[in-house]
């Protein structure tokens, strides 16, 4: 019998919520296309179309603008391949907006950020200015949350600041929902990128939010799904459970005072345990639910590896890199050099972690990173 272990990497992934298992298997039983007009596709359709509403709502957007994708990624790709003569953002976004920005031969601005997380929008400004005297077809990329930080961005003012410059705002909202309340009406972002797993849906399935009148050319073509925006029959269980988790996640006050209750605890005893620690962007707005530790002096992919051994699952930076433990770059964006970069993991906890698994991370914290075991 496989011991009881304590997750604690809900930013990687949320464990699939029952609701949207419930609603892939009832959608799995639909054996339509929902592109065919006869009555097993337009079931099929209907779900589909049931989903796109849900997941509007969790973000507050017209469920016209609302694309399904095969995941964050996938989004992220198209926004960045949409042909900008000039592509601003900072080195604190998630790879997949990083490498296909560097890759679509835009011009990039870097745009700084502190050693709080935050990024810095006087530059910004700035750049916009320069590049609108220019007449350059500008693009600003900001995430609404980072992922191994948990710093929340200020992106509602760097949609302004676009506006203003006659730039276009691309947000990669994937850590948002479920954690702070995100409107994409009100903020005046022309893009949004969401991903199902990360709020307990299937992995697989996303979403780009288009504002109603923005152009951008199909990443995907051969079909005429999605409103000819996207091509390729669409994953209909995937979507539906991604519709289920959307639907749910709306509510996530309910359990916000209570993970951030236990968040503290963590904090705490981890700084009793092992005083040099440092809990990364702790001084900087940070959704409820992530702490990103660093420990100089020990490597975060030994740390990760002992955790686990004990039982406690945790990661360091982000979990897209094929297993691979490398040092953050995130961490380096920050200005907090090398060290702390190649030390900082990522604990994240999520609606169904509980007072036990902080027990019994802080017991594993302080046998594979406390005193005795700095010592060894």
């Amino acid at each position: 019998m496989m011991p009881a272990r304590t997750y604690l990497d809900y930013n990687a992934s949320v464990p699939l919520r029952p609701e949207a298992r419930e609603a892939m298997l009832t959608a799995a039983g639909t054996g339509g296309n929902p592109s065919s007009v006869h009555a097993e596709g337009r079931a099929a359709r209907a779900l589909i179309e049931a989903a796109r509403e849900k997941v509007a709502r969790l973000v507050n957007a017209r469920a016209s603008e609302v694309v399904f994708t095969s995941g964050a990624t996938e989004a992220n790709n198209w926004v960045m391949a949409a042909g900008w003569d000039a592509i601003a953002l900072s080195g604190i976004e998630h790879d997949s907006v990083l490498a296909p920005a560097r890759a679509s031969g835009a011009r990039l601005i870097d745009i700084p950020a502190s050693k709080t997380g935050v990024v810095d929008l006087g530059t910004l400004a700035e750049h916009l200015a320069q590049a609108k005297v220019g007449g350059a077809r500008t693009l600003v990329s900001l995430m609404a949350v980072n992922n191994e930080t948990g710093v929340i961005q200020p992106v509602a003012a760097a949609a302004a600041l676009a506006r203003e410059h006659g730039a276009l705002l691309h947000v990669d909202a994937v850590q948002a929902p479920g954690r702070v309340a995100v409107d994409f009406a009100a903020l005046g972002a022309d893009f949004l990128t969401l991903s199902a797993h990360k709020i307990g849906g299937p992995r697989g399935v996303g979403a780009l939010v288009i504002r109603d009148g923005a152009a951008l050319a199909p990443f995907l073509k051969g079909g005429g799904q999605e409103r000819r925006r996207r091509g390729g029959t669409e994953n209909v269980p995937g979507i539906a459970g991604f519709g289920a988790a959307a639907a749910s996640a709306i509510n996530f006050r309910d359990a916000a005072q209570r993970v951030q209750t236990l968040r503290a605890r963590l904090e705490e005893g981890v700084l009793r345990a092992t005083p040099a620690a440092l809990i990364v962007g702790r001084d900087a707005d940070r959704v409820f639910n992530t702490s990103c530790i660093a420990l100089p002096g020990k490597a975060a992919e030994t740390l990760v590896i002992k955790l686990d051994l004990e039982g406690v699952a945790v990661s360091a930076g982000a979990a897209c890199s094929s297993g691979k433990v490398a040092a953050s770059h995130v961490i380096e964006a920050m200005g907090l050099g090398p060290e702390m970069a190649r030390a900082a993991i990522r604990v994240s906890l999520g609606h169904e972690t509980t007072e036990q698994d902080i027990a019994a991370f802080l017991a594993a914290w302080q046998k594979v990173a406390g005193a005795a075991a700095l010592a060894a």
